[in-house]
């Protein structure tokens, strides 16, 4: 079918069209006359989910703003903020509605789900794609009814909004609160056990003895190293005695050197009187015996240099023992003592992480404290429902347009209806089809 054949069909059949048409569009008048009229109040809502969190301050990421604004959307339409509409105005008390109820459900089920379940459906939430604000908007027949119950919507979701921040945050407290007590113990035990350690071994300050210890103990090496520096020379001059004369104590001795002094002073005055007097003189027999007698006191001092030098070495010896016991005795107590010290050490650092856990608990504990007691919101009503001066349902308007493009259609379709089922022929081109014989011409229709 070519353009210009449905301009014929439509051209032949134009009064069925019409008809159709003014049919389609008295009835749109008359169901848009007859339904009765819906008024719809609506209220806005700003969120300022930057600051979602007035005790923490938490800053919303603008990726998760989508989505955050759709949970709000979510939480309007949920159950929970219906009902709470219902009982801030108080409609699960009207006779009214309890009759309708009773009517429709046979007194099953709860009034107030019910009730509900019928704002919800007259409900439309409405976020704003490009900022924070979300539309709350409510039909009903009466404009003051569909404006308090559109405001109630907002009250009820802000006041919900606010259960849901403040509800876990109770329980959180509470949590943190039973769990304060015990780590508080804990606290407590770990202190008097190291309290009890330190009382135990008499200890004050652990780093200062230990320091002191340390230090004696250096000093009681130093004093071992030299006792066995010194006892290594005393016994290599003990050795030595055999040859008591090239001793260095004997060489050094300033008595045995008088001595000696003294016997060659004496040698050299006995050869003087031997040459003078002769050896059997008195006085060569008296310069006899005094050489004599110093030689022996010379030996009995080398003797007794070299005896002392022995006396000292068992000395060093015996003094090097005493070091060496000292000094092992020194290490076990600075051994003790860094042990001590290390197991002061454990109990100090159990009992700062039992406080810090108790810290962290508590901290948490008076945040989950404020949080559960806070009042405040991000949210705010930007403008309140007002009772509408104009009616939103029905349109007629738009409702007429809308009748008049479907009549249309709808006519159209329903000439081309009648032409399929009541074929004519309407030009040339319906000829053409109905035979293969040649057209020969054409009556005017003005002939």
């Amino acid at each position: 079918m070519t353009f210009q054949q449905f301009l014929l069909i439509l051209r032949a059949r134009w009064l069925v069209a019409l008809g159709v048409l003014g049919v389609v569009v008295a009835t749109t008048l008359v169901v848009s006359l007859l339904i009765p009229k819906q008024y719809s109040a609506e209220t806005a809502l700003v969120i300022d989910a930057k600051s979602s969190d007035p005790i923490m301050g938490a800053m919303l990421p603008p990726q998760m703003m989508a989505g955050y604004m759709a949970t709000q959307a979510d939480i309007i339409n949920s159950s929970r903020v219906a009902e709470r509409v219902v009982t801030l105005l108080k409609l699960d008390g009207l006779p009214a509605i309890r009759e309708q109820w009773q009517a429709e459900t046979g007194g099953q089920g709860a009034l107030q789900v019910w009730v509900g379940e019928l704002l919800q459906k007259k409900l439309v939430v409405r976020p704003s794609r490009e900022s924070n604000v979300i539309s709350i908007v409510f039909s009903g027949a009466d404009p003051e009814f569909a404006a308090a119950v559109a405001n109630a919507f907002a009250r009820a979701y802000i006041e919900v909004n606010l259960e849901l921040k403040v509800e876990p945050a109770r329980q959180y407290a509470q949590w943190f609160d039973e769990r304060s007590g015990p780590l508080r113990e804990k606290v407590e035990a770990a202190q008097k056990r190291l309290s009890d350690y330190q009382i135990q071994h008499g200890i004050v300050t652990t780093d200062g003895r230990i320091d002191v210890e340390s230090a004696r103990l250096g000093e009681i090496s130093t004093q071992l190293v030299a006792a066995e520096a010194q006892r290594m020379d005393s016994r290599s001059r003990q050795s030595q005695t055999g040859s008591a004369d090239t001793l260095p104590e004997v060489l050094q001795s300033g008595l045995i050197q008088g001595l000696k002094a003294e016997l060659a002073r004496q040698e050299a005055s006995r050869e003087q009187l031997v040459s003078r007097v002769g050896k059997n003189h008195p006085d060569y027999a008296r310069i006899e015996a005094e050489i004599k007698s110093l030689r022996e006191r010379i030996v009995g001092e080398t003797q007794r240099v070299a005896s002392s030098i022995g006396t000292a070495n068992r000395t060093n010896v015996a003094r090097e023992g005493e070091l060496r016991v000292a000094l092992e005795a020194q290490k076990k107590r600075v051994l003790e003592l860094r042990e001590r010290r290390d197991q002061i050490a454990v109990l100090q650092r159990d009992v700062e992480s039992a406080q810090r856990a108790h810290d962290l608990v508590a901290q948490r504990l008076s945040q989950t404290s404020l949080e559960s007691q806070t009042q405040q919101t991000n949210i705010a009503v930007l403008t309140p429902a007002t009772a509408p001066l104009k009616h939103s349902s029905p349109r007629i308007t738009l409702n007429l347009a809308l009748a008049m493009f479907l009549g249309t259609l709808l006519g159209a379709g329903t000439a081309l209806l009648l032409e399929l089922v009541d074929q004519r022929i309407r030009g040339p081109q319906d000829l053409d089809q109905l035979a293969d014989a040649p057209l020969l011409g054409i009556i005017p229709a003005s002939a």
